[in-house]
């Protein structure tokens, strides 16, 4: 009687979980045909279908699904060209040429789906890596997939294998739902992202581990809250995100040419970032301090008009103070700026900093004056633009 209950008890889980594939497959099967109606004059450009997906679908599970189902019906494996790579193109131009050939490869499928999932108000971002087949031979060709935060969770999406196979340079065109919002733990079996950030495990497995087939256990590594590490990062300044990136990649061993690719570029990236935001802060400043010259120019202006109009004391002295403080935080945020800079730089900055030194001493000598004449009566004042200007020492 025992044995008999056990029987029944895992064929009631048993179909229970067939009615629940069944009834997903149903939601599916729903949201497929719905795109499938999409009139031709929304498929004019991405804006159009995402809204015409926006229009349609409420919820991000159903909206996810019409991406995917759109991305992998629409875009075809571009297998005479699988090998191309255009350093020189700009994401948009990519993404525009893919969407007008409705072509391309892996990166052009997972930008393409990234587009139209962020246009869709869902959290979505293009992961690079490889991949394994069979759990055992690594190709020999990077990849591109996705990773999206659905209802507050975290999926894995690769519109790419999605979408069919190539077979002999053919590419025929097969939807494949193992690779709609694949769990994390079922992506790692073969694909391996070059920032383990976006394997989305809590114990992320090294690229040895993943080449080899060989995972050490969970419980000798130390636990990685990739959730709240996501959150983390997005909240950093762009060049400290690209940083924590090569830093990822290195982290996780240089086990493949693909690996130490990706790092170069991650590396590259990072050191480009830096540089246009070096460039940026020093504009800033040499800005900073032609606005603050044009004040010291302004105060002269009126020194030389004897102080005309006539303004309260503290009114003048505030119109030399006032420069003068801006030019001791220049003066500081070029000490700040300088360290670390390239050769190349270090004679601009070095003029940059004689001349914010040069209005300093400059301003100091004005602020002599101002104080010598505040301190005396209003019959002597007048006189003491006759004078030379006192020095300071």
């Amino acid at each position: 009687m025992k044995h008999i209950f056990l029987l029944l008890a895992c064929l009631f889980s048993f179909v229970v979980l067939a009615q629940k594939k069944q009834k997903i497959q149903k939601n599916y099967d729903l949201i497929d045909a719905k795109m499938d109606e999409m009139p031709a004059s929304y498929a004019q450009s991405m804006d159009s279908v995402s809204y015409y997906i926006k229009s349609n679908f409420q919820t991000e599970s159903d909206r996810i699904r019409a991406v995917f189902y759109w991305t992998t019906n629409t875009i075809s494996y571009d297998a005479d060209n699988m090998f191309e790579v255009k350093f020189d193109e700009k994401p948009q131009d990519r993404i525009a040429r893919a969407f007008k050939d409705q072509k391309g490869n892996c990166f052009d499928y997972a930008s393409i789906f990234n587009q139209l999932a962020s246009s869709l108000g869902i959290k979505s971002v293009v992961v690079s890596g490889y991949t394994k087949w069979n759990k055992i031979k690594v190709d020999n060709l990077s990849h591109a997939w996705n990773a999206a935060r659905i209802d507050n969770k975290w999926y894995l999406f690769d519109p790419t294998w999605g979408s069919g196979y190539v077979i002999n340079g053919i590419f025929t065109r097969r939807l494949d739902n193992k690779h709609f919002k694949v769990d994390p733990e079922m992506m790692i079996n073969s694909h391996m992202p070059y920032d383990y950030l976006w394997q989305l495990r809590d114990y992320p497995i090294t690229n040895q581990e993943f080449i080899e087939g060989v995972y050490a256990g969970d419980d000798i590594k130390q636990k990685f809250d990739y959730a709240n590490e996501i959150v983390r990062v997005e909240s950093l300044p762009k060049v400290e995100q690209l940083l924590g990136v090569s830093q990822r990649i290195e982290k996780g061993g240089m086990k493949n040419q693909h690996i130490s690719q990706a790092f170069v570029h991650a590396k590259t990236a990072w050191r480009n970032e830096y540089e246009r935001e070096k460039g940026k802060k020093y504009s800033e400043i040499v800005n900073k301090f032609n606005r603050i010259n044009k004040q010291l120019n302004d105060f002269v202006s009126y020194r030389n008009k004897q102080f005309q109009p006539t303004l309260p004391d503290n009114e003048i002295k505030r119109k030399l103070e006032e420069p003068r403080d801006s030019l001791l935080n220049c003066q500081q945020e070029l000490l700040d700026f300088e360290k670390n800079i390239s050769s190349e730089n270090k004679t601009s900055v070095d003029n940059l900093k004689q001349a914010i030194l040069k209005n300093l001493e400059r301003t100091d000598d004005y602020l002599k004056f101002v104080n010598l004449y505040l301190s005396k009566p209003a019959l002597v004042r007048k006189t003491l633009f006759y004078k030379p200007m006192p020095k300071t020492k």
